[in-house]
């Protein structure tokens, strides 16, 4: 009798611990998106065009004592790019562009977090993950600022593409004289905790 009322206390100390630990862990943070952003700036013509994407999700679980544990993906609706004007936003969802019908969703999903060499603590990252838009993924990095703001914290990066490394501009849209090949996708991402 002894020894199973033993086991017994162990087996209930070990699923008390493991309740414990799991109401430890940080919970994934709730994005705030009336005031998030994520968008692409590029030339055409060499004139700076500005656009941006309507409907995204931003999966995040950040815990700056503990950024190597940090996960963080984003979900983009390719349909709900927006330049402005309907007109060139149908042109873009082509299959010479965007191919929408085929490709509704880019993705990036990081696959590391660390703090970056020298700045102030919490306050820069470098991220490293991966990247599909149109069918192609490729490996990518970009510095991230975090900042505090109320219980909150925004997240704000910039990860420069060659749009063409993508098959975003196929055919005659290849030439890079009309739309250059630089793209920049810019997010502000606002959580609460």
């Amino acid at each position: 009798m002894p020894l199973r009322t033993t086991l017994l206390q162990a087996l209930i100390g070990g699923v008390a611990a493991i309740g414990l630990a799991a109401s430890a862990a940080a919970a994934p943070l709730k994005v705030d998106a009336a005031k998030s952003t994520v968008g692409a700036v590029f030339k055409q013509l060499n004139v700076p065009v500005e656009a941006k994407f309507k409907k995204f999700v931003a999966q995040i679980d950040f815990d700056s004592a503990k950024p190597d544990a940090a996960k963080a993906s984003v979900d983009i609706d390719i349909a709900s790019f927006d330049l402005g004007e309907a007109e060139y936003n149908k042109e873009v969802l082509k299959k010479e562009w965007f191919n929408a019908a085929q490709f509704p969703k880019a993705t990036f999903v990081a696959s590391s977090i660390k703090p970056t060499a020298g700045a102030p603590a919490g306050t820069k990252y470098d991220v490293a993950g991966k990247l599909t838009i149109k069918g192609k993924t490729a490996d990518v990095h970009f510095p991230l600022a975090v900042r505090k703001e109320g219980s909150g914290q925004t997240f704000d990066g910039a990860l420069p593409i060659k749009r063409l490394a993508f098959n975003i501009g196929e055919g005659e849209w290849k030439d890079t004289g009309m739309v250059a090949d630089e793209v920049t996708i810019k997010f502000h991402v606002v959580t609460t905790p």
